[in-house]
Formats: structure tokens, C-alpha cells, sequence
């Protein structure tokens, strides 16, 4: 079999290479010259949670030859359109392409390739790209080992090329098949939205977020629109990384408090994680922002929710995003009159 992943930034370093070492074909594809004559002349380098250096194959898109049986397509959304167009005469009738991207991208990569060719996954870890032919692992091993993919059907038919796409990702960590894979993906936007949306609108790590009452209190505001947004839709968040999303759900803000010790347990593993996007404005590029609290400010006007704590997080990281940078926390402030509408006296006690 022959197999790629499209995107080796950040993720895509650490899953290409991890897939390497347990010995399966795998092309590391990005544009990024640099980082593909580095990943070629010194191997992939990981550090953080692991430290690892592993001999790879990378390539930049016009240097693909031939066909892919599997392909991993981990870049921004925002670049699809051309990724995969350019990716098509590279794909035979059973070619299968997983996105792993954020979001809910999989009817728009079904739109290009073909329905009969797509297949969709949620991470459960994350990277931070550090320079050509390094990233590093922030989330801990144990998130990476555990909780690393689900993966689906669009429709949820469990067909027989999805073990083939296991195979190649337990290279890396645990990976579900699941049936429900709407469900997963609107659990996996609920934590891109909350922590991620944060972090970049924010200019932090999901540390610094933890560690800031009121930035906490906008998460569970976050959260809270995105599980409604979500069932308005039809659609129950399912359970990720041993937990219930759902359990994030409330109708009061008091109930807040509460909802606090499981935040810590689900992504106290990730606190020194920075968000893709952060990392993307910080290098003066436009984010993703529009695919995901975006895409939850959008599913809630189809359904007339209102979403005005992820319509916050959109504007500040746009506003990030025609500056070219990022002000590390002094953006929170901007937060202060809607949670002075919705949180009455409880003064962002959320410890």
C-alpha cells in the first residue's frame, strides 16, 4: 500500500513519522520546502512529551508521482481547494482520503474527491511546529497513546477499508472506529472551540486559560453554544477521551462551578499546548477560525441559536488576523460585557 500525509506541519510531522518508525511506506507531503529538504537530510525530529528522530520521506506537492492507496490530509481547511485539486490525478477509483482535519470538513473534501473516496477522523492530541523538520509533542504521552483518533464513515458504515486506515494510525496511538462520526466531530469542535478558540483569541497557552477564572467562564459559555448549536442540529456529542461531553451542557450560569474539575481533567494533560491557530497568527497567517467557532456561530444561525461567546472568539482572532499579532491576554477584557449580561453576581467564581 502506498500512503501519504498531505500536511506535515505540526501534526503532521509526528504522525508521518511515528507511522515511519513502525515500519509502513509513508510520504511526508507540505509546501514548505525547508521543512522538506530538513525532514529528508535529518529524519523527523520530535520532542516534548517523546524525544524521537526518525529517517522520513518528504516531498513537496509538485514532486508526487504516481498514485496513493490512503492519504492523511491534515492541512488548513482554508487551503482545500487547491490541495486537492492538485492531490486528484494522484488518486486511483479506491483511493481512500482521511481528513483529519478541524472542523466538520468532510462534505467539503467529499465535494472535490468523491464521497466514495472520504473518510473522516478526529486528533486527540496536538504539536506545536518548532522549524524545519521539528515539532513537538505538547499534549502528554499518555493523551497521544490513549485517546490519539476516531475515525468514521460519513453516513456511519463501518466498511472494510476503515481498518485499513487503523492499521496505519495505530502506528501512532489508539484509534476507534466509530458509527457515529457527526457526533465525534461536533465533540472534537467543542474542544477546538473552547480551549483552542481561547487560546488564540487570547494569545496564550490552554494552561493560561485554565489558570484565569473569567477566561474559564467563557469557555463554559463556548462549550454550552456549541453542545446546543449541536442538538438543535440533531446531532449528541459522544463520549472523547474517556468522558461526556455532554456533561458540559447547562441551562443556568451558576451551574458553571461545577463543570470546572472535568475541564482540568480532560485538558489539564494539554496545558502547555498552544492552538494551531495561535501558532498560525503568530506567524502573520490567516487561521481556521471561519471552520470552527465560525462553523458554530453558522450551524447556530441554521437554527436560530444564539452563539455570542464563540461570535467573540471569531471577531478577536480576525482582529488578530488584519493586525498580523497577538496581545497576550489583553483581549480578555472584551469578554467583560457579555459576561456581565450572563453571569449576574457570580463574579467568575469557577475554582
Amino acid at each position: 500500500m502506498r500512503a501519504a500525509v498531505v500536511g506535515a506541519g505540526s501534526l503532521g510531522t509526528i504522525i508521518g513519522a511515528l507511522i515511519a518508525q513502525a515500519g509502513k511506506q509513508i510520504d511526508l507531503l507540505d509546501t514548505n520546502r525547508e521543512h522538506v529538504e530538513a525532514l529528508n537530510r535529518m529524519g523527523a525530529t520530535i520532542t516534548g512529551s517523546i524525544e524521537l528522530n526518525v529517517p522520513v520521506t518528504a516531498l513537496t506537492p509538485d514532486e508526487m508521482t504516481g498514485q496513493y492507496d490512503l492519504v492523511f490530509l491534515l492541512t488548513k481547511q482554508t487551503s482545500n481547494q487547491q490541495t486537492l485539486t492538485q492531490l486528484l490525478p494522484h488518486l486511483h477509483a479506491d483511493s481512500v482520503v482521511c481528513t483529519l482535519q478541524n472542523g466538520i470538513p468532510e462534505h467539503a473534501v467529499a465535494s472535490i474527491v468523491g464521497a466514495q473516496r472520504t473518510v473522516g477522523g478526529a486528533v486527540g492530541f496536538g504539536a506545536t511546529w518548532i522549524k524545519p523538520g521539528v515539532s513537538s509533542l505538547t499534549s502528554s504521552y499518555a493523551a497521544l497513546k490513549n485517546f490519539a483518533f476516531e475515525i468514521g464513515e460519513i453516513d456511519g458504515v463501518v466498511r472494510p477499508r476503515l481498518a485499513q486506515v487503523q492499521s496505519y494510525l495505530e502506528c501512532v496511538g489508539n484509534t476507534d472506529i466509530r458509527t457515529d462520526l457527526m457526533g465525534i466531530r461536533f465533540s472534537k469542535l467543542l474542544m477546538n472551540a473552547t480551549f483552542s478558540g481561547m487560546s488564540a483569541a487570547l494569545g496564550c497557552t490552554f494552561g493560561d486559560v485554565l489558570n484565569d477564572a473569567r477566561a474559564m467562564t467563557c469557555v463554559a459559555f463556548v462549550a454550552n453554544e456549541c453542545i446546543k448549536v449541536a442538538h438543535a442540529h440533531g446531532v449528541r456529542l459522544v463520549t472523547m477521551q474517556g468522558e461526556d461531553l455532554e456533561t458540559f451542557e447547562f441551562d443556568t450560569a451558576a451551574d458553571i462551578p461545577s463543570k470546572m474539575p472535568l475541564y482540568r481533567k480532560i485538558w489539564g494533560a494539554h496545558a502547555a499546548l498552544k492552538a494551531s491557530m495561535l501558532q498560525d497568527l503568530e506567524k502573520g497567517r490567516d487561521t481556521e477560525i471561519r471552520y470552527i467557532n465560525g462553523l458554530v456561530c453558522e450551524k447556530g444561525r441554521e437554527r436560530r441559536v444564539a452563539t455570542p461567546f464563540n461570535d467573540k472568539v471569531v471577531e478577536l482572532v480576525l482582529e488578530a488576523q488584519i493586525r498580523r499579532g497577538v496581545n497576550r491576554f489583553a483581549d480578555l477584557n472584551r469578554f467583560d460585557a457579555l459576561l456581565a449580561a450572563h453571569v449576574a453576581d457570580l463574579r467568575y467564581h469557577t475554582a
